[in-house]
C-alpha cells in the first residue's frame, strides 16, 4: 500500500466545457503538462489546460477508485461537483503553483 499523496483532478478548456478526470501522485507537474498540452492526445485536441477541481488522498489506491467512480458519473453531477468549491469555474494552477504565472 502507498502511502504518499495522490490526487484526483478535473481539468476543462472553459467553463462547463469538455472534462477531463485523471490521476496522478503530483498535481503540479501534470497540471503544468495538461497546460503545455503534453501528455494526452485527448487533452491537446481540446485544449484543457485548465485546473478547476482536485481532491487529495493519503492512498493512490483510493484516489484511483474515485478517478473510476467520477467517471461513471453524469456530466451534470461532475459539473455539480466543480462548481459545489469553484462557481468561477477559476484555473486553480496558481492556487497550488504560487510562484507560477503560466506553466
Amino acid at each position: 500500500m502507498n502511502l504518499d499523496p495522490s490526487y484526483v483532478y478535473v481539468m476543462t478548456n472553459k467553463p462547463r466545457g469538455t472534462l477531463y478526470i485523471g490521476v496522478t501522485a503530483d498535481l503540479v507537474r501534470r497540471a503544468s503538462e495538461h497546460k503545455q498540452l503534453i501528455g494526452r492526445a485527448f487533452t491537446a485536441r481540446y485544449n484543457l489546460d485548465k485546473l478547476v477541481w482536485f481532491e487529495k488522498f493519503e492512498q493512490i489506491e483510493l484516489a484511483i477508485q474515485r478517478e473510476a467512480n467520477l467517471k461513471r458519473w453524469y456530466r451534470q453531477w461532475k459539473i455539480q461537483l466543480i462548481e459545489q468549491t469553484n462557481p468561477q469555474w477559476r484555473d486553480l494552477f496558481e492556487d497550488i503553483c504560487p510562484t507560477s504565472v503560466e506553466a
